[in-house]
This record gives structure tokens, C-alpha cells and sequence, in this order.
């Protein structure tokens, strides 16, 4: 009788430990308008488009480790308010809406999800279209969820060779690291395959742009079917610290770009294989820790046009009485890696001194996640340079980056560290 109490006991702790392992799910879904909706690359009036290259997605992972679910989302699109990412995480079951990460690719090449006035107060982006694209996210997580299964991880932080991207206003001010976490099943028919493949970097997927009638996931839709084709899988892109303005470095001789698809495959296909290179000799973890924590951060809306904007959008934006905006934050640990969430365009000096202060030694940092509220640069930086009169006009104001980088030292300062780091 003693014996068997103590097989009893020991199965019930190897199921428990089973039960308590980390776990991997993801799913995709096809969000490209049909027929074609005009496409916004930002302010102003969406471009009529005639023509698709690729399709649009929203892709998204979930990953689960001892009652702790988190799920990560990226859209294709210029941007992915939070008044229609609160919308998806409402329809979403088994995991807390503060553990719903939604992010963008920041395509220059989709449909307006800003609701964009124009001087009239006029808005053209499509309310039927962007309701469907809630659903669909949420349907996409869902699906993820159901899909969860034991997994191991791999994560990844290295420089991404060859001409990817480049600083636009000053071409070496850029950060060429590429962030790679994937997980990998371990167990049933795809046993040591890849269940997801979540690809971080800081790039404004802009080759093809809003002004030549083209729908266009740009340069992220060659980076998935690459990834795919090579390992199988989920591929995702969730952009990086790119404003001002890291782009796509497609320059030609005589100051000429290329403003193709098949640039958009060129790029997309090296970042691509930069990814699977820089993660490929990564160990696998095989019980890695799982993390979340969330902070609400407030912002003022000190810009007139950003004003304008929160205030005559059909989205009806969220907005205190004193002018100011609340964006969520969230701090994640997975495995040896630390992901902070950027809700707007950071510029790269602000990436580069949030991710110094990270506990780890895999930094990510998801930018335009959450929210994506315009431009974020230094209080030094706010227009000193002419360069930057645009990108200042278009932050919520001087102080943005400022709130951003001492809200995020304090989560980070509060939090875990990550795997390994000591």
C-alpha cells in the first residue's frame, strides 16, 4: 500500500509538472480588403489603391507557462490604436486583456486605422473594414490558445548583415540588431519543428510606400513566406525603435530608390535569412520562465496636430478632459529574453538606452505595440534639428520620450530578470 502511495504520488507530480511546462501556439489570418481600400502611409488622405502585392495578415503566438498566458499580435498595418486593440482583447478567452499584446508592422501600404481627418474633420478610413480586422484578431488568438502545445524556445539578439536598413535622416544612426524568439514543438508529428518564429527589427516597411496605388504588407510579406518555406511554422514581424526615420535601405547609384516588389522581396527574404541565421545556434530552453507585467502610462498631448487628430477621429479615441492619453506598457520575460512594449515611433537613441538598462541579455523591443501614438523623441531632440520639424509636429510633444523612458526604467527596475542574466 505504501508503494503504491508513492507511484500515486509520483505520477501526480510528473502530471503536475507536465501541466505546469511551457507551451506554444499561433495562428494566421488574411485581412487584405475586398475589394481594395484606398491605403495610408499617415496624415492626410488614403491613396486609391488598383493593385495588391501579397497579401495582409494579422499573425498571431501565445505562449502559456504555470497559469501565465501571454499573447503576442502583429497587424499589418501603419498602426494599431488601442481603442481597436480594447475592442479585441473583449473577445478574447483565457488570457487577461493585459497580457494581449498588439503590435504592427507599420506597412506604409494599408488600409487607415487611425481614422485620419482631414481639414474638414473628414475621416475616409472604412468602420466596417477595421470592425471585421477586431474580430479577426481575436479569432486569430483564440485559435492560438486552442492550439497550445508543448514547446522549447529559442532566443536570439545579433547584428543583421547586408544593406537592410538605414537612417534616413542620418544613415548610421540605426541599431542593426535583429531579435529572433522561436519556439519549437516537442512533442506529436512536428516534434523539433518550429511552432512560431517572431522576428524583431527596427525598419519602416516602406519600399512601395501609400502614393502608388498598391496594397502591400511591403517588405514583411516576403519575410514570412521565407521563414515558412525554410522551417516551417508561423512567421511574425513586429517592428522595432525605427522613427526618424529608419527605413528601408533600398538606395540605388545617383540618389535613386527602388520602389518595387521585387525590393520588397529582396529585403524581406535577407532579413529573413538573417534570422534564421542569428537563431539558429541558439540553445534550446527547455522549461524557460514566462513573465508579464503591465504598466498604464499617461501621456499630455501638448501637439496641436496630434490634438486634432485624437479628437476628430471617427474612433473616438479615449481622451481625459485635460488633453491627455493613457497608453498600456508591458514588460515581458520569456526565456532568456526581455521584451518592452514602445506604444509609438521611438527614435533609435531612445531604443538604444532603454535596452541598456534591460535585465538580459536578449533585449527586444516591440515598437507601435499597444498603441501607436506618433513619434517619440528626446526633449533635446525635439526640434533642434529641421530634419526633425516633421517628426516633432507629429509627436503628442516634447516630453513623450521623457514620461516613456522613466516609466519603462521603473517596470524594468520592478521586474524579474530574464533567464541567465546575472
Amino acid at each position: 500500500m505504501k508503494n503504491l502511495l508513492v507511484l500515486l504520488a509520483f505520477v501526480s507530480l510528473s502530471f503536475s509538472s507536465f501541466a505546469q511546462g511551457f507551451k506554444a501556439g499561433a495562428a494566421v489570418r488574411v485581412i487584405t480588403p475586398n475589394p481594395l481600400l484606398p491605403v495610408s502611409g499617415g496624415i492626410g488622405t488614403p491613396k486609391k489603391a488598383v493593385e495588391k502585392k501579397g497579401d495582409l495578415f494579422v499573425r498571431a503566438c501565445v505562449f502559456e507557462k504555470a497559469g501565465t498566458r501571454v499573447a503576442i499580435v502583429s497587424v499589418d498595418n501603419l498602426g494599431w490604436p488601442s481603442v481597436l486593440g480594447n475592442k479585441s482583447r473583449a473577445l478574447i478567452k483565457g488570457i487577461p486583456p493585459e497580457n494581449v499584446l498588439i503590435g504592427c508592422t507599420h506597412t506604409h501600404s494599408g488600409p487607415d486605422a487611425y481614422g485620419f481627418p482631414n481639414e474638414k474633420g473628414e475621416s475616409f478610413a472604412d468602420l466596417a473594414y477595421l470592425d471585421k480586422c477586431v474580430h479577426t484578431i481575436a479569432d486569430a488568438v483564440n485559435e492560438a490558445v486552442s492550439k497550445l502545445a508543448p514547446a522549447s524556445l529559442k532566443t536570439a539578439v545579433g547584428d543583421a548583415k547586408g544593406q537592410i536598413a538605414y537612417n534616413y535622416y542620418a544613415p548610421d544612426l540605426f541599431d542593426p540588431r535583429c531579435g529572433v524568439i522561436q519556439a519549437i514543438a516537442t512533442s506529436g508529428q512536428d516534434a523539433g519543428k518550429p511552432i512560431v518564429t517572431l522576428v524583431n527589427y527596427a525598419i519602416h516597411p516602406e519600399i512601395i510606400g501609400s502614393g502608388r496605388g498598391i496594397l502591400s504588407p511591403d517588405l514583411c510579406g516576403p519575410l514570412y513566406e521565407r521563414i515558412e518555406s525554410k522551417v516551417g511554422g508561423v512567421a511574425l514581424f513586429v517592428n522595432g525603435a525605427q522613427g526618424g526615420m529608419v527605413t528601408a535601405d533600398n538606395r540605388r547609384e545617383a540618389g535613386k530608390e527602388a520602389n518595387t516588389w521585387e525590393e520588397c522581396i529582396r529585403i524581406g527574404e535577407l532579413l529573413a535569412d538573417e534570422a534564421l541565421r542569428i537563431i539558429s545556434p541558439a540553445e534550446a530552453q527547455s522549461n524557460p520562465s514566462l513573465y508579464c507585467t503591465v504598466r498604464k502610462v499617461t501621456f499630455p498631448i501638448d501637439s496641436d496636430v496630434m490634438k486634432y487628430i485624437v479628437k476628430n477621429s471617427p474612433l473616438k479615441y479615449d481622451i481625459a478632459p485635460d488633453d491627455k492619453v493613457v497608453a498600456q506598457v508591458n514588460l515581458l520575460n520569456i526565456g532568456t529574453a526581455q521584451v518592452l512594449t514602445i506604444p509609438g515611433e521611438a527614435l533609435p537613441n531612445v531604443g538604444y538606452y532603454v535596452k541598456r538598462h534591460m535585465k538580459t541579455n536578449v533585449p527586444l523591443l516591440f515598437g507601435l505595440t499597444n498603441d501607436a501614438f506618433g513619434y517619440m523623441l528626446t526633449k533635446v531632440d525635439f526640434r533642434s534639428f529641421k530634419r526633425y520639424d516633421y517628426i516633432s509636429r507629429t509627436s503628442l510633444g516634447e516630453n513623450t520620450a521623457e514620461i516613456y523612458m522613466d516609466e519603462a526604467l521603473k517596470l524594468i527596475a520592478d521586474s524579474p530578470k530574464a533567464d541567465g542574466y546575472k
